[in-house]
């Protein structure tokens, strides 16, 4: 039996509904209907795709519960390079960064488009006909893993791109956890008596790299967009700023503190006002990006490396916290050369939980007077290395 067309209607009605709360709690924040009513429009929609399968399409809201296993991911090619971003640690390095800028296009100022740095999982989505065809992890930052149907179940990613969008697009961004979702995820995890997340950022990348999508829809995974692959195909967009803008304006969540700033005295600026709501924030973020606001200034001051000279993250200090030194051991490496490491009693210190720490030689810890049962202050240093 065909569907009629009162049942096209109500196909179409429910779906525009549901992808315009999607939009509304995941993209804004900011929830229209109760839970139990967004529920009650979504099980209508699934029963009548249920009773008319011929209607059922991939951008569906109801596709987004996941497919079968896949045996592995397959590699895809990004159209243009996922490059990483220099690092800046102190005040002076954010200020040369500025005086590369300006000397490099031989002006007195320049402006810079700034936001939050995202501690997640950086991915790649390509549009074709406006529909997501493709999306994958940023991988060597030129090849990636193919993980489209497990981005398909994130509620935050448009499926399909709204009137007016480019039809032709590759997005940039971040897969990661809000904090109260990965704490929620963890009590579940103890609950199920299976093994706790470390942090957000490893919950929300183990998450995306499961095989079997049904487990990565099941995980409250957000998503921020922080770019495009080719801003010179959208010539009627001249800076960042208006990027980051029309991104919102076609369905994707971009930083809600991005900010246009002039200048390292904006620099810095930025730097300590995110620094002082960094605890208030619902995500995790390690720093701060700076980029050339311009396209036309970003082309002009092109890359180095596997770098471009246009941006920079500016990444906080290291988070530090007391603990107990248990015991010194002695690691002997493959040329002989001894080191000692401290145990720990185990402390969760930017994220993850630090257990050991190398104290480099027996002069170091005479120089520190390091001894069993101290009180220590452990701090990771970069966000990554306990010392």
């Amino acid at each position: 039996m065909i569907a009629s067309a009162e049942v096209l209607d109500r196909v179409r009605v429910l779906r525009t509904e549901i992808e315009r709360h999607n939009y509304a709690y995941y993209v804004l924040d900011a929830p229209t209907i109760p839970d139990a009513e967004y529920d009650r429009l979504f099980r209508e929609l699934v029963g009548l795709e249920e009773a008319w399968p011929e209607l059922v399409t991939a951008e569906s809201p109801t596709q987004r519960v996941g497919a079968a296993p896949l045996q592995d991911f397959g590699q895809l090619t990004h159209g243009a390079p996922m490059l990483s971003l220099g690092n800046a640690f102190t005040d002076e390095d954010a200020e040369n960064f500025d005086r590369r800028c300006r000397e490099g296009l031989k002006c007195e100022s320049v402006d810079y488009a700034v936001e939050p740095k995202f501690d997640g999982l950086a991915i790649t989505l390509r549009y074709k006909a406006g529909r997501l065809e493709v999306g994958a992890t940023r991988g060597d930052g030129y090849t990636g893993e193919d993980v489209t149907e497990n981005l398909r179940t994130v509620r935050a990613i448009p499926l399909l791109l709204p009137p007016g969008a480019p039809q032709e697009l590759e997005v940039r961004g971040e897969v990661l956890m809000y904090k109260r979702d990965f704490a929620r995820l963890n009590a579940r995890q103890r609950d199920a008596g299976e093994k706790e997340f470390a942090n957000p950022r490893n919950a929300a990348a183990g998450s995306l790299r499961q095989l079997d999508s049904r487990i990565t829809a099941q995980r409250p995974l957000r998503f921020f967009a922080y770019g495009v692959a080719s801003p010179e195909a959208l010539p009627h967009l001249t800076t960042h700023a208006a990027l980051m803008d029309a991104l919102m304006s076609w369905g994707f969540p971009v930083s809600p503190d991005r900010a246009v700033v002039r200048g390292a005295t904006g620099l810095l600026a930025f730097y300590r006002r995110i620094g002082e709501k960094r605890a208030a924030l619902p995500y995790e973020i390690d720093g701060v990006v700076y980029k050339v606001n311009a396209f036309a200034a970003q082309a002009a001051l092109g890359f180095v490396s596997r770098a471009p000279r246009f941006a920079i993250a500016h990444k906080f200090p290291a988070e530090e916290a007391l603990t107990e030194l248990i015991d010194i051991d002695v690691q002997v490496g493959r040329t002989g050369a001894i080191t000692p490491v401290a145990r720990l009693k185990p402390v969760f210190v930017g994220g993850v939980t630090v257990t050991n720490a190398t104290l480099h030689n027996e002069d170091e810890i005479r120089r520190k007077d390091v001894r069993l049962g101290d009180t220590v202050i452990v701090r990771r240093a970069g966000d990554v290395i306990p010392e």
